[in-house]
């Protein structure tokens, strides 16, 4: 299996098991429906064999509405990790494994190139149309490996550049048949991005597709959209577009359905429980126990902060989670009944620039080009004074490497270059034929002209922001000029994909999770892989369109096709391996302090709550903790 190791972060966990011979019970507020023959008796709506979630500290009760908040702006993704992340595995609580979570089991064939489903019998969606193969068949077949509506296939369903061939003996049974091993198989489909064969509902979202629907141009007329792929995605939604919260009528296999949806204009996001849920807990419970989601939309995060305070939240850690937060959500935890948490973050740099290797300021290109003057960038960075100021002291300087706690830890990935030198980078600057300066101290190019970098920031990470403005300063003392140009989240990601800035920071993933986030160290993510997004389009065209990549790169590139279909766990490391030890004598991202504990909190009221669980993509928090089985206390 190709995953890290993470110590055991809680000794005990739920327990999962079949469900035994005891009779099964709904919550009240359905009981009215199920007399008045609105809705089938429980027994018709569960599986034959519902998972049992054992509660990972006591058995609740029915009731309530969670409080929570959200951004306005692209922020879907606060939805999807709290409520929709049922793909057909899930990870273990303490992110160690995939367990079975759609699919009742899997079986993989010796060499990893064959997985056989086996899926819940008589499990149902939350139109109570029962969910079957030909529901994933749908999924797979007609979307995913379907190039009008996936012009690049999603890497995780690909292998050897092709995708596997889906079939489905019978109605509960469904087989990927890979053209080589996919080790990693069980766990993509526990990510974020490996929802799909569970996703789309054949009855529902096949009227938006040209094989099942011959007056599809009628349709497209009246919904007045483009083309059959733009349609079922505004209808069907696809991973992380806002549309998959904005149609109350798409069917699901969520815990909690969509009452009130997300869009541009609303204040709130309201769901309720799903009659059709598909797991009880170990007294027969049917699950959730909560009976309504309301996510209030918040445009700024202060306000967010202000409404935690108020008491007017009952869990939150999107948003909120910079340490700057901390003093003053601990100084009124008492006042607003809520528990500060502090979740371990998977990645490995709190403060990451990518240095555009493709930047469309040609006489810029050329210097970012040489490791020397990435190397000087790094010694003019005084780090210890960004983690007193901006990260209270609570981080360590820290560059973009794994973490030594994970296997893929590489101590020169992490650790080189991190002295704050202004001599030596001076130096260094100068060797480079650097030496003219303006009236303001800024080195100029030999050609002439400031030697000026422009570094996007997403407006909500003010942490990185602050960050940012410290290092301004130091790089001045270097004869540097950096602009800082901060905005909305969706203007950052247009600016990234337009290829518009010379640096781009962000978070930097992989502290633990390399394997599933390797985009600091490979071109392959479109929107993530921001050393260079034209070298990502090249690779992922098979050279039609983007820029050629760096040697370096182009050796990298052919040694994760490598790792992806290495039959054995013993080779794919050592390809994995390789490609980190080239990123490190690359020095293509610069680091300036390792991630901290992410800051969270809780109502009291509030219980089985995993309070140790991981903040990560990868590990879609919270939704692997399962907060269907979250409740409150009397």
């Amino acid at each position: 299996m190709i995953r890290f190791t993470l110590r055991r972060l809680l000794a005990a966990l739920p327990a999962f098991a079949t469900a035994s011979a005891f009779a099964f019970t709904q919550a009240p507020a359905l009981d009215a429906l199920v007399k008045d023959k609105k809705l089938p008796p429980l027994e018709q709506r569960l599986p034959s064999k519902p998972e049992v979630v054992k509660p990972l500290t006591k058995t609740g009760t029915y009731g309530g509405t969670l409080r929570t908040a959200m951004r306005a702006s692209s922020d879907q993704n606060s939805i999807t990790r709290l409520i929709g992340v049922e793909g057909l595995t899930r990870w273990s609580m303490d992110f160690n494994k995939p367990l079975p979570n759609v699919a009742e089991s899997w079986t993989m064939s010796p060499d990893a190139s064959e997985y056989t489903f086996k899926l819940r019998k008589g499990m149902r969606w939350s139109d109570g149309t029962p969910f079957t193969s030909d529901d994933v068949l749908f999924a797979m077949n007609d979307l995913v490996y379907n190039k009008q509506f996936f012009t690049l296939t999603p890497d995780q369903y690909v292998v050897k550049d092709q995708g596997a061939v889906v079939t489905a003996p019978d109605a509960s049974t469904v087989v990927f048949k890979f053209p080589g091993p996919n080790l990693a198989f069980p766990e993509q489909l526990a990510t974020g991005l490996g929802q799909h064969p569970a996703m789309y509902q054949k009855k529902y979202c096949s009227q938006f597709h040209p094989k099942y629907n011959p007056k599809i141009a009628d349709l497209l007329a009246s919904e007045k959209v483009k083309d059959w792929s733009s349609l079922l995605r505004l209808k069907c939604g696809d991973i992380e577009l806002p549309a998959r919260w904005g149609n109350l009528d798409r069917p699901t296999l969520d815990p909690w359905l969509l009452k009130e949806p997300y869009s541009g204009s609303a204040t709130r996001v309201v769901l309720e429980r799903n009659p059709y849920f598909w797991q009880v807990d170990d007294k027969g419970q049917q699950l959730p126990y909560i009976d309504k989601i309301q996510l209030q939309v918040i445009s700024d995060v202060e306000t967010m902060v202000l409404a935690t305070i108020n008491g007017q939240l009952d869990y939150q850690h999107r948003h909120i989670y910079p340490i700057q937060n901390r003093p003053v959500l601990s100084e009124n935890a008492a006042k607003a009944n809520y528990k500060v948490l502090t979740f371990p973050g998977t990645a490995a740099s709190a403060l990451g620039m990518y240095l555009n290797q493709t930047t469309k300021d040609a006489k810029l290109r050329k210097l970012i080009r040489q490791k020397d003057f990435r190397v000087a960038l790094s010694y003019g960075i005084d780090r210890k004074e960004v983690n007193d100021i901006v990260y209270l002291g609570q981080s360590v300087p820290w560059q973009t490497g794994p973490v030594k706690e994970s296997r893929w830890y590489n101590e020169k990935l992490g650790t080189q270059y991190l002295n704050y030198d202004v001599k030596l980078a001076n130096q260094m600057l100068d060797k480079l034929g650097l030496t003219t300066r303006d009236a303001d101290g800024y080195r100029q190019y030999p050609e002439g002209g400031r030697i000026r970098m422009n570094t996007i920031v997403s407006l909500a990470q003010t942490a990185q922001i602050d960050g940012l403005e410290l290092i301004r300063k130091q790089w001045a003392k270097i004869g540097i000029e950096m602009l800082v140009l901060s905005s909305e989240r969706s203007l950052f990601y247009d600016r990234a994909s337009n290829n518009d800035y010379d640096i781009s920071v962000d978070q930097i993933s992989g502290g633990y999770d390399i394997n599933f986030n390797p985009r600091s160290v490979l071109s392959i993510n479109l929107t993530e892989s921001r050393v260079s997004i034209p070298w990502t389009r090249w690779a992922l065209s098979g050279g039609k369109q983007g820029e050629e990549p760096s040697e370096s790169m182009k050796k990298r590139l052919a040694l994760y096709d490598k790792f992806q279909v290495a039959k054995t766990q013993a080779e794919a490391d050592g390809y994995f391996k390789e490609i980190l030890a080239i990123a490190a004598d690359e020095f293509e991202t610069i680091g300036v302090v390792r991630t901290y504990g992410e800051t969270a909190i809780r109502s009291n009221r509030l219980q089985n709550v995993y309070e140790k669980m991981l903040a990560s993509w990868t590990y879609p928090n919270p939704s692997p903790a399962l907060p269907q089985q979250w409740f409150f206390s009397k």
